[in-house]
């Protein structure tokens, strides 16, 4: 019971480690193919101005474009919540839910929105945590644009998410709101812009034609379709997610010495029971599959009693925990069956290995040798 103990932990320890480089990677890989996101291109916390994205409607048709709009990072907090952190857009009602379509709004809510100046939406996660509710008052404020002291908004509606890639604790408000209210060299600048275009086969021919559109500008861009976009802000973190798989291979290895340690003991106090099996008939191949069989079979039990385990710990448990604290990077955190298929199977795996060297020493073992030894 403890070598299956001893088996189990390290399988919840590898499937939490590789739920948190998928879940970290599943952005990328769920990004939308017709979507290009367009940022200055020193930097991506460096601003762009607001008329670029007038621009890109005039030209639309030319550069094969079918819809823009655009975003702005507020860094807002609520006083009530200080030590609550989620992520806070400036944004264009009547743009931003046609280009991510992927955000579920009830369509009465979505006018609410788009009418109210003041209006916000929130992700249901984020609602759910803070307790907000379609109606409620909030108030936030922001260090990036302390010109208003206390940013005062309405909740007009709360979104869900129709794909894995959407974020469901954001908060959402009128750009307009803010754009008015800054100082006047704040005024009319966007952080980023994000274009629906005709073509996904075409994103990254027309994330260049964006960039040569604004090349004479005095403000240069970078144009990347959303894939992309999202693995090179991945790309900073790739040592992390590179240490993480290691360590989740390391843990197998941890495991295959504790069960190679059980299987060398158990089979070393069974040399005369085994000499006793060769010396009535049994070949070296029938105690090779009894030492490999006892091994692989104590394995698929600590991986299935692993697995039971790390489904409502990781999943139910942990993941919901993550999803409502840690929503803007893991916004999808989720046990995969290709995650618990691969924690099964290499179970299985670290069994054949542990029993391997035993097995091998049992099969070359003298009947007489054997015999001679007192269990």
């Amino acid at each position: 019971m403890l070598t299956i103990f001893g088996v189990a932990v390290p399988v919840v320890a590898f499937v939490l480690l590789r739920t948190v480089v998928w879940a970290w990677e599943v952005g990328a890989e769920s990004a939308a193919k017709d979507r290009v996101v367009t940022r200055h291109k020193v930097t991506f916390v460096m601003t762009l101005p607001h008329r670029y994205v007038n621009d890109l409607e005039q030209h639309a048709q030319e550069l094969g474009i079918k819809q823009s709009t655009f975003a702005v990072w507020f860094g807002g907090k609520d006083p009530a919540h200080d030590s609550e952190f989620f992520a806070t857009f400036a944004v264009d009602p009547k743009t931003y839910l046609e280009v991510y379509n992927e955000m579920g709004l009830a369509p009465a809510q979505k006018e609410a929105w788009q009418k109210n100046r003041k209006g916000a939406i929130v992700g249901d996660v984020l609602a759910r945590k803070l307790n907000w509710k379609v109606g409620d008052k909030i108030t936030l404020q922001s260090p990036f644009f302390p010109d208003v002291e206390n940013w005062e908004f309405v909740i007009e509606g709360i979104y869900d998410a129709l794909a894995k890639s959407v974020d469901r604790s954001s908060f959402f408000f009128h750009y307009d709101y803010m754009n008015d209210a800054v100082r006047e060299r704040s005024r009319d600048q966007v952080g980023w812009i994000v274009s629906r275009v005709n073509d996904p086969s075409r994103a990254t021919e027309i994330g260049t034609r964006i960039d040569k559109h604004f090349e004479e500008q005095e403000t240069q861009t970078l144009s990347q379709d959303e894939g992309a976009f999202t693995a090179s802000f991945l790309a900073s973190f790739s040592a992390l997610l590179k240490a993480l798989r290691l360590i989740s291979f390391v843990i197998l290895v941890i495991m295959a010495l504790i069960l190679g340690n059980t299987i060398a003991m158990a089979a070393r106090e069974r040399t005369n029971e085994y000499g006793v099996l060769r010396a009535i008939g049994f070949l070296p191949k029938h105690l090779v599959a009894f030492v490999l069989g006892e091994s692989m079979l104590l394995a698929s039990i600590g991986g299935v009693l692993g697995l039971l385990v790390a489904y409502p710990f990781v999943e139910k448990g942990l993941g919901r925990f993550i999803e409502e604290n840690m929503g803007n990077y893991f916004p999808y955190f989720r046990v995969t069956p290709t995650t618990a298929i691969l924690a099964f199977l290499a179970s299985v795996l670290v069994g054949l290995l542990a029993g391997a060297i035993p097995a091998y020493r049992v099969s070359k073992l003298r009947v007489v040798d054997a015999l001679r030894r007192v269990a």
